[in-house]
């Protein structure tokens, strides 16, 4: 039975907002470019999807069509630690997604983006995380995923809503992308400087044998284990945390936020279980979870942060991939003259002085957003009689 309230919204069903729900395609992910991009679990975790990242599958031309993602999609993880992640389709590329992820496609009569941010709520997470149990390996069936209780407003209301939140989105985005350029304009320059070995002053330093080819006088290389330590990140259920302003680091990167910090920042993860060695960079104090390592080192971090992104991880060959922290510590570490690494860092620290005030600004606007979110949804917050730009659409 639906519900009325004096307000004119309906109390529904997720699976009664969609016009259809679907579980996804079932192939080999490929790095060459076989067929359509192949979007999966690991790429919706992320705050934003890196279409640059998604992989590609092979998939006969009859098929396409029923697993084609288009804007206004949302895709749901169904199993796994990430059961109940959720993410809004925005300007897809050519793509189709995988068999453990699940798509709803809303019914016109209702705003696609309205249901997405719903979705992708803490209050959802929530409700699929109590109605999973606690599992070893999570799982959730499509009919778990599409029984969360939501509240509709008239559909006027539906895309004020989403214009607000959207306009935060939009923000935040616009800041990552900042952030991405900030970063690859540092990987440029150290590229220039220790890998083509053009530093200021390279004229004068004559190159010589080492067991990674010619390298500049002066330097050295080490191995790995020499240099740095990789200390192991502390388990920290999801159940478990506390908000808070400490970042929780996992494989595929920030995955929360703590009241704890286990890190002083500024530093460096890198992925153990998962999403087998990635580096990232934390601005201030963080939490390194079972999944990672954390980096102990007297070198400049900043030039080690970059080497880390060169180095060539390898996972061990199980079922769940993991990298050997024994195996790590014999690759080889390119060692520079200090006198370098200290002028690399001076030149990119302002270039991360500015991504860590974009990172500020960006989760200011997400702690505003997330303050919003459950009121907006609710109706806590009545916006039907504001004027608000909802980009042509009434």
């Amino acid at each position: 039975m639906i519900n009325v309230s004096p307000s004119g919204w309906k109390e529904v069903v997720l699976r009664d907002a969609c016009e259809s729900v679907r579980y996804g395609y079932t192939a080999q992910a490929q790095d060459k470019p076989v067929g359509p991009q192949f979007l999966r679990i690991t790429d919706i975790v992320p705050n934003l999807i890196d279409w640059s990242s998604v992989p590609y599958c092979q998939i006969a031309s009859q098929d396409v069509e029923k697993y084609k993602l288009q804007e206004g999609d949302i895709v749901i993880a169904r199993t796994g630690a990430t059961t109940g992640y959720a993410k809004w389709i925005k300007s897809p590329p050519d793509s189709v997604f995988a068999s453990y992820l699940v798509r709803l496609r809303i019914s016109k009569a209702h705003d696609s983006r309205f249901i997405g941010f719903i979705v992708g709520s803490d209050e959802y997470k929530q409700f699929i995380r109590t109605n999973i149990g606690g599992a070893a390996q999570p799982n959730a069936n499509a009919q778990i995923l599409t029984s969360f209780p939501i509240r509709l407003p008239p559909l006027p209301t539906q895309r004020k809503i989403a214009a607000v939140l959207s306009a935060y989105d939009d923000l935040i985005e616009n800041n990552t992308r900042r952030i991405a350029l900030l970063e690859e304009m540092a990987r440029l320059v150290y590229r220039e400087w220790f890998v083509r070995f053009r530093f200021p002053g390279h004229e004068s330093v004559r190159l010589v044998d080492s067991p990674l080819g010619e390298i500049p006088e002066g330097w050295e290389v080490r191995q790995l284990g020499d240099v740095i330590e990789l200390a192991y990140g502390k388990g920290l259920r999801e159940v478990d945390r506390v908000s808070g302003p400490y970042p929780v680091y996992g494989s595929s990167g920030v995955v929360g936020y703590h009241k704890e910090r286990l890190v002083n920042g500024p530093g460096i993860v890198v992925g153990r279980k998962g999403n087998v060695g990635t580096v990232y960079w934390s601005d201030d104090d963080f939490y390194p979870i079972d999944t990672v390592f954390y980096v102990k080192t007297d070198i400049d971090l900043c030039y080690v942060y970059h080497n880390l992104q060169y180095q060539n991880f390898i996972s061990t060959d199980t079922a769940v991939p993991g990298l050997s922290r024994n195996q790590a510590y014999l690759l080889p570490f390119l060692l520079p003259d200090v006198s370098v690494t200290r002028r690399f860092q001076g030149f990119v620290t302002p270039l991360f002085d500015q991504i860590r005030n974009l990172r500020l600004k960006t989760g200011n606007l997400r702690r505003t957003c997330d303050l919003l979110l459950p009121r907006l949804i609710s109706g806590a917050l009545d916006v039907a009689g504001s004027d608000i730009d909802t980009g042509g659409v009434g």
